[in-house]
């Protein structure tokens, strides 16, 4: 068992903080038992909420994806996404609160850049990320 250094970020805590993103919305279009974050239509989290060990997959540039996998053993390949462009993160307190929230936010920051120019146009004028 990893040994937590920080507190333990709550899956209610990373609800909060991922509605708090501009236009954020959450769906369960995989049922009850997973929380699925999007802006615009797409996903930027989803997180699973239940079982021994919350895990949060997060979308992510894919050297910074390998970066993240290579310093923080609760970082892995994706589970169910595309391994090249998502991380999940255990939620097993090894990582410290700001450093999931910065992670959270470079998820939505990524599906943002990924949207037609029209929409990112009128998201930057309202994106105050944390």
């Amino acid at each position: 068992m990893t040994k937590s250094v920080h507190k333990r970020l709550t899956p209610k805590e990373v609800t909060a903080y991922a509605l708090c993103l501009p236009e954020s919305v959450e769906e369960h279009p995989f049922g009850p038992e997973t929380d699925v974050y999007k802006i615009e239509g797409k996903i930027f989290a989803i997180l699973f909420p239940y079982g021994t060990l919350p895990r949060l997959n997060l979308k992510c540039e894919p050297e910074l994806a390998l970066h993240l996998r290579n310093q923080y053993p609760a970082v892995t390949p994706g589970y169910h996404q595309n391994k090249r462009h998502w991380n999940t993160v255990a939620l097993d307190g090894t990582m410290s609160r700001d450093e999931i929230f910065e992670l959270i936010d470079h998820s939505y920051e990524q599906v943002i850049a990924g949207l037609p120019k029209s929409i990112r146009e009128r998201l930057n004028g309202s994106t105050g990320i944390h």
